[in-house]
């Protein structure tokens, strides 16, 4: 019920920025707990942050506290994760996804998140 797809991914030195953008369908965007995850080559999907329903809480996770902000725009139907002091290890596809209605809890598993988009490339050159 609810179809995400990102955009905003590219190629981008070393202290660059970037910003990804997430686009959700139908009208219970608004009413969703929204994350973003990142999978390095190699590694597993890792949680980078969450929003709450009403964009008024955030949790980030230790590797980018400080340097991603994410933010989200319901009349707009738009979830946003800004990048800066981009380092070589965020390199990752990005994925946002849709929480399952409920309280935060095991908040960085994935499991938790009911609906995914399909990614998009992040790299960043040193």
């Amino acid at each position: 019920q609810v179809h995400l797809v990102e955009s905003g991914g590219g190629l981008v030195q070393a202290g660059g920025s970037l910003r990804l953008s997430c686009a959700a369908s139908g009208r219970t965007f608004s009413s969703r707990d929204m994350g973003w995850f990142r999978q390095a080559p190699g590694k597993e999907r890792e949680f980078v942050g969450l929003i709450s329903w009403s964009g008024g809480d955030t949790v980030y996770a230790d590797s980018v506290k400080g340097r991603f902000t994410i933010s989200r725009d319901n009349a707009k139907n738009t979830l946003y994760l800004q990048m800066n002091s981009l380092k070589p290890e965020d390199t990752a596809v990005y994925y946002c996804a849709a929480k399952v209605v409920g309280s935060w809890v095991q908040i960085q598993n994935q499991r938790m998140y009911e609906y995914w988009g399909q990614g998009t490339q992040v790299t960043v050159s040193s």
